[in-house]
């Protein structure tokens, strides 16, 4: 079993708890860490409004900065929302972010899920899988061709040469986020994308993976496709002290995370998001200990960490990448520093495909 680990930011926090400067500075020290540490990638979200991801508004903005501090790192939207963008601005930054960073960048496309964000941009929850896919299909038209030209549902343009032009060839990889929707799975399998997905249901990550994948042969490509997901991790050098820190941190973000979707929950409905009441009342079932019970957070001494990964691995059948959420919700800098230098000491070595020592 060979994985690469990448780092995540997923903002958790408000102004009461942490101002936006400094969580950002705190973001790019431990950003500087990720090549010296062999960690192979960075990654951060689009949301908005709310302490559930409200501090990034744009990923391009911080992997900008995150070029700066890496030489080697890919950096990676975790992920950019067609529904609420542009596909010629979103083009004309991923060509300039590619520039900046050497040809590193890979690009994350999500459909959105939070009914609050819909609302407050007046973009209809029925229209999201259309705005998606019509969304990523400009997106590549405009990367991949000059003198592009395209007419859809939602945006329309002719004979346009989005610039800069993509440092990479043809262009940057994609990557599409999924929840938990099969169908989601099945697409980007059959559309030749990676995909990226959070793990907080367990095993029933194994039957998605299972789908992306078959999807991807049914459609001819070649290889398996790759699988990025998404994990909170504290790693302590006592399991104790571990679970001290990790627990209310983890414990505050799966609030925050449902009081963010709480719209699910009796209020909004859309045939496009089947079944996402029953999933946002079971993430607000969820805790610090059923998610490191089930394998969604490793949290421990190294040894209970590297169990974590390879039990979850074995569980779900494999996958390529681990996207590791280290400064969650309030967590400190000095704990997350301290957590990803005993990671990468102990831990990442056993498992990294690209681990240099």
């Amino acid at each position: 079993m060979r994985l690469d680990f990448g780092i995540q930011f997923f903002p958790d926090v408000g102004p009461a708890e942490k101002s936006g400067a400094r969580y950002w500075a705190e973001a790019l020290q431990l950003t500087a860490l990720a090549d010296p540490l062999g960690f192979t990638n960075v990654r951060t979200v689009e949301h908005y409004f709310h302490p559930y991801g409200g501090y990034s508004p744009n990923p391009i903005v911080f992997l900008s900065a995150a070029a700066m501090v890496t030489r080697k790192a890919r950096l990676i939207t975790g992920a950019l929302l067609p529904a609420f963008n542009n596909p010629l601005k979103l083009a004309g930054e991923i060509g300039m972010l590619d520039a900046i960073s050497g040809g590193r960048l890979e690009v994350g496309f999500a459909r959105a899920f939070l009914p609050h964000e819909f609302q407050r941009f007046g973009v209809a929850l029925d229209q999201s899988r259309a705005r998606f896919a019509e969304g990523i299909e400009q997106v590549r038209i405009l990367l991949e061709q000059e003198n592009a030209s395209h007419d859809g549902r939602f945006h329309s343009f002719h004979e346009v040469t989005s610039l800069p032009r993509p440092t990479q060839a043809p262009r940057p990889p994609f990557w599409v986020a999924a929840l938990a929707t099969p169908d989601s799975f099945a697409w980007a399998g059959s559309q030749g994308h990676s995909i990226m997905a959070i793990p907080m249901a367990g095993g029933a990550m194994a039957g998605l993976i299972r789908t992306y994948r078959e999807a991807w042969r049914e459609a001819g490509h070649p290889g398996q496709g790759r699988v990025m997901l998404a994990f909170h991790m504290l790693c302590d050098a006592d399991s104790g002290r571990a679970a001290a820190i990790a627990r209310p941190n983890l414990n505050g973000y799966l609030r925050s995370l449902v009081d963010a979707a709480g719209h699910w929950l009796g209020e909004a409905s859309s045939a496009d998001y089947p079944g996402y009441d029953k999933i946002i009342a079971g993430l607000a079932e969820e805790s610090f200990e059923s998610q490191v019970e089930k394998g969604a957070a490793w949290v421990g001494d190294p040894p209970a960490v590297r169990r974590a990964i390879q039990d979850y691995y074995d569980l779900v059948g494999g996958f390529e990448i681990a996207s590791l959420q280290v400064n969650f919700n309030n967590l400190g800098i000095d704990d997350a520093e301290r957590s990803m230098r005993l990671f990468a000491a102990e831990v990442l070595p056993q498992f990294s495909r690209t681990y240099a020592s």
